[in-house]
């Protein structure tokens, strides 16, 4: 296809930023979206590349994974940019366009290793694969009580000197923390965290709901994997899970696979905070789009039989969740509308993350990350800034 022309997907569902057209089209042209309309207001230019598809095809924008720590035999703590590229390449296959490379409690010598990797890869990334935005630096300043999968030998304290370092070994690229803020020092790491315009996230964490609230006072804005790596609800106290269902300031993260939480827990976190505040994640390892077997996650063996991802003793570690599956299982379990489903996987993300001028819904200017569903939500097309990155085969 000639570099100049530009894409129209037409006869299809738009789910654009402020409607959805029943019977619309988009248009690609260098990177970004430059018409969205009714398909009887489209006027054809000589370079234009149409795909006429039928109404029962949804558009909608590409994902943002803030959570995801590998794929494909790939991850970020791989600290190559092999492995980044891997993910880069697999992940538009769910629709997922953008994404942050989430690192895991480790050595400082890991860690650092991979934050330069992943900082350096973020420089230099081309356009025709899922974009890495940032980076996720999950643990290692979170609560041992609390540590799932994250192994305890290597947790610490909340460390801003050390995080200084990090940032600066990752080039400015990390966006958001995982953080225990109970843990001494918490509270100065999250003061740090939001001065810096980084996203301080309650994560691994034993905090009380009173807690909760100092750290939302100090920055606190976000919440790892809601249910799992937490204190739970209870009626004299409501830790942080009781917060995320009543804290307004809080945006947060769940994992729609109907393991980390049944699906009855799924409705009733998204009845309690809605898709105004919700973000779907995968938080998915190295063995997602891989065949059953043993699959190493930060030194240690995991076992994938199927949709379950444990340790040996059985702790569940990660997932193997897919974006597509993610949305076809909250639709299922809550019984949203795709219209909750854009905020949850792109809109909400891109406002934490503060890309909303580029990214997170379909509006003329913004980047081209777009994915086409079929009539049962299956990925027909997936498209990064502008280059189709995937199509689904006959």
């Amino acid at each position: 296809m000639d570099t100049h022309s530009s894409i129209i997907i037409y006869n299809v569902t738009v789910y654009s930023e402020n409607q959805t057209l029943k019977n619309g089209y988009i248009k690609l042209t260098n990177k970004k979206i430059t018409e969205i309309g009714e398909t009887h207001q489209y006027v054809r230019q000589p370079n234009d590349h149409v795909i006429e598809l039928s109404p029962s095809y949804k558009v909608i924008p590409g994902a943002i994974d803030v959570h995801i720590h590998g794929v494909n035999n790939a991850d970020a703590m791989d600290g190559t940019a092999e492995a980044l590229k891997t993910m880069a390449r697999t992940l538009p296959k769910e629709g997922t366009t953008s994404f942050l490379a989430t690192t895991m409690t480790q050595s400082n010598e890991a860690v650092e290793k991979a934050l330069r990797n992943a900082g350096a890869y973020i420089e230099e990334q081309t356009d025709t694969d899922a974009e890495v935005v940032g980076i996720h630096l999950e643990g290692p300043f979170i609560s041992p009580k609390r540590a799932g999968a994250q192994p305890p030998t290597h947790i610490q304290d909340p460390n801003v000197t050390l995080f200084q370092e990090w940032q600066k070994a990752a080039e400015g690229h990390i966006k958001l923390v995982t953080l225990a803020p109970e843990q001494p020092n918490g509270l100065a790491l999250t003061s740090y965290l939001k001065e810096t315009h980084v996203v301080a996230s309650i994560g691994h964490s034993d905090s009380t709901y009173d807690q909760v609230g100092e750290a939302i006072e100090a920055g606190a804005s976000h919440i790892t994997h809601l249910y799992n790596g937490m204190r739970g609800l209870h009626h004299r106290e409501p830790g942080v899970l009781g917060a995320a269902y009543l804290r307004d300031e809080l945006f947060v993260e769940l994992i729609t696979d109907g393991i980390h939480c049944r699906p009855e827990m799924v409705k009733l976190a998204y009845d309690q905070i809605t898709s105004e505040r919700m973000i779907l994640i995968t938080d998915s390892l190295r063995a997602k789009w891989l065949k059953n077997g043993t699959y190493d996650l930060g030194g240690q063996p995991v076992h994938v039989n199927d949709t379950t991802a444990t340790l040996a003793d059985g702790t569940l570690a990660g997932s193997i969740l897919k974006m597509n599956d993610a949305i076809k299982n909250t639709m299922s379990f809550t019984n949203c509308s795709l219209e909750d489903i854009v905020k949850m996987t792109a809109e909400n993300p891109a406002k934490q993350l503060n890309l909303f001028d580029t990214k997170g819904s379909l509006k003329i200017g913004k980047d081209a990350d777009i994915v086409v569903l079929n009539e049962n939500l299956d990925v027909e097309m997936t498209f990064c800034r502008g280059t189709l990155s995937f199509q689904k085969e006959d």
